[in-house]
């Protein structure tokens, strides 16, 4: 099934956008992707990106990249690199503006000024225990902080010693003065500074209060003129408490939008739990291939043109759902199968030597590269000789009915080459094939006989002489269950690892144009599925990572 074939939800987004272009609430379209940076964003982030940019590029308008980096005890340099090169890669230009929430540090705190002059704002002296337990539950209202009635001068006077560092980590913070029987958990006067003599990344040791996120999140799209604030559905009861900083600071009010998140099956997203599996062992860093991170997705032979069309297919809703990740790995195949060159490969091999071949002899064979384009003529050419490696489960000793590949008395083509018998089979002392001897029928080069006959089996293969050493990375997924989160009792996501997620072969064996590839080039192997070539490959022996196979189960899911 073609992707043009599938049901794209309709996008709510962009009849908000056409309305408040015709309404001439906004002139023009600007939007932003505002990610922390304090870990590697994942699948569920590049959902916004596409999203965010391609609204912005839709409406011929501005996309922003900004980093609401208010937290430096989580914050690095690498993440922020990360980031910027993850959101180019998947086709997201912000051009000149990228931006960070402490390039308005001095902003927010005159703000916050304004809001304590007001009687908007207080210093509070609960610890975070207290303010926690003073803020009631979804069925009983909060109560008031005992220093919530304290002047606009000692709340100026508190907050200026607050920022000059003369109190520790956790004594103080500033708090909004809204209404603490809110039923908006938001709206009971949330935290708007706290005190962290922390080194920020780019601030250093300048500040020794921090904002908290919701206090420079709306903020910062406001004084960078964003029209359509576009997040996901958590922040939907965050939107009043964003609304009212906007009213009480009496500033340019961006319009906040809320669309579901991206959940896939068999995936956790969840940042602390991803953060979980890389620092507890369960995956080999943030960019191992099983990982739902973008970092991952691209090692594991993902295109950004995968990423973006699987997007555009599920479209954006208001409603909470999970994908199957069957759907990512349709679209998938389809982009490799109209773009990635075939090369022959055996992951397993088993040594077949055609006996009346003559042993010194090398022939060379013309194979298409891309034969499911028919306007692609290109080629490429594979050696041939008389000890060739196919894949072991190319042969059975005793195979069952319709068996149509090789087996003892039968004979098979090999891709492209010729016809072969098997003759003989040698075994260990397990019982195990180890060496096939064939004879093979001249007549039959390029698998065309002069008496016309037809074999059903064609298996692929590789010289023996000719064959380039490969590791072979083969991923499956990472866990065994659709829905993760659910654990057996007393045990959490990490229950459901799939302990087979990775098998590393050693001993593949591919045809000899594959030396000079290059890192992130990926291929169809004949027969197997699509491969990348991965970082870790040297000279002497490349390394590929198994992508997907060839076998569609969402295709099927849907005839």
């Amino acid at each position: 099934m073609d992707i043009s074939e599938t049901t794209t939800p309709g996008n709510f987004i962009r009849s908000i956008i056409d309305e408040h272009l015709q309404n001439g609430r906004y002139p023009h379209v600007h939007t932003r992707f505002p990610p922390e940076p304090n870990g590697y964003l994942h699948i569920g982030h590049a959902k916004s990106i596409c999203l965010n940019s391609g609204i912005a590029q839709a409406y011929g308008g501005k996309f922003n990249l900004r980093f609401d980096d208010t937290n430096p005890l989580k914050e690095e340099q690498e993440f922020i690199d990360a980031i910027m090169e993850d959101v180019q890669w998947l086709g997201a230009d912000w051009e000149d503006r990228l931006f960070y929430a402490s390039d308005y540090f001095q902003q927010l705190y005159e703000w916050a000024i304004q809001l304590i002059n007001d009687g908007k704002a207080y210093v509070d002296d609960l610890t975070a225990e207290e303010i926690r337990a003073y803020r009631g539950t979804l069925t009983e209202p909060g109560k008031n902080s005992p220093y919530r009635d304290r002047s606009a001068a000692e709340n100026l006077d508190f907050f200026e010693r607050m920022k000059n560092g003369e109190f520790p980590d956790g004594s103080r913070v500033l708090r909004a003065k809204i209404d603490m029987a809110s039923p908006n958990m938001n709206l009971r006067d949330p935290v708007l500074y706290r005190i962290l003599h922390a080194e920020h990344p780019r601030t250093g040791g300048e500040w020794c209060i921090y904002p908290m996120y919701d206090w420079a999140h709306g903020q910062s799209d406001s004084i960078e003129g964003i029209t359509h604030s576009i997040c996901t559905l958590e922040f939907e009861d965050h939107r009043p408490l964003y609304d009212w900083f906007i009213q009480q600071l009496g500033i340019y009010a961006p319009q906040q939008i809320e669309f579901a998140r991206l959940n896939l099956t068999y995936t956790v997203m969840s940042k602390r739990k991803l953060r979980r599996l890389v620092e507890e062992g369960y995956v080999n860093g943030w960019d191992d291939p099983r990982m739902p991170t973008i970092r991952g997705l691209r090692r594991r032979g993902y295109t950004t043109a995968t990423i973006r069309n699987f997007c555009e297919v599920i479209g954006v809703s208001k409603a909470n759902s999970t994908v199957d990740v069957e759907l990512l790995e349709h679209v998938l195949r389809d982009d490799l199968n109209a773009h990635a060159p075939r090369a022959m490969a055996v992951i397993r091999p088993l040594k077949v030597v055609i006996t009346n071949y003559p042993a010194n002899m090398v022939e060379e064979f013309e194979v298409p590269t891309h034969p499911q384009d028919k306007t692609n003529p290109e080629t490429r050419v594979v050696p041939f000789s008389r000890e060739i490696y196919i894949e072991q489960d190319d042969f059975m000793d005793n195979p069952p009915g319709k068996y149509y590949r090789l087996a003892p008395g039968q004979e098979v083509r090999l891709l492209g080459a010729y016809y072969v018998t098997a003759d003989k089979t040698i075994h260990d002392a397990d019982g195990n094939p180890v060496e096939i001897h064939c004879t093979y029928d001249p007549a039959s080069r390029g698998g065309q006989t002069p008496d016309g006959r037809k074999v059903k089996g064609t298996i692929h293969w590789v010289s023996a002489q000719h064959a380039l050493d490969a590791e072979v990375r083969l991923y499956d997924r990472l866990f065994t269950t659709p829905n993760p989160e659910e654990a057996p009792e007393g045990e959490d996501f990490t229950a459901n690892m799939n302990p087979n997620s990775l098998e590393v072969v050693r001993s593949a064996k591919l045809e000899p144009n594959l030396a000079g590839t290059a890192v992130g080039d990926r291929f169809q192997f004949m027969r197997q599925g699509y491969f990348v070539k991965d970082q870790d490959s040297t000279p002497e022996k490349p390394v590929f990572n198994l992508t997907v196979g060839l076998r569609d189960t969402w295709a099927k899911m849907q005839q």
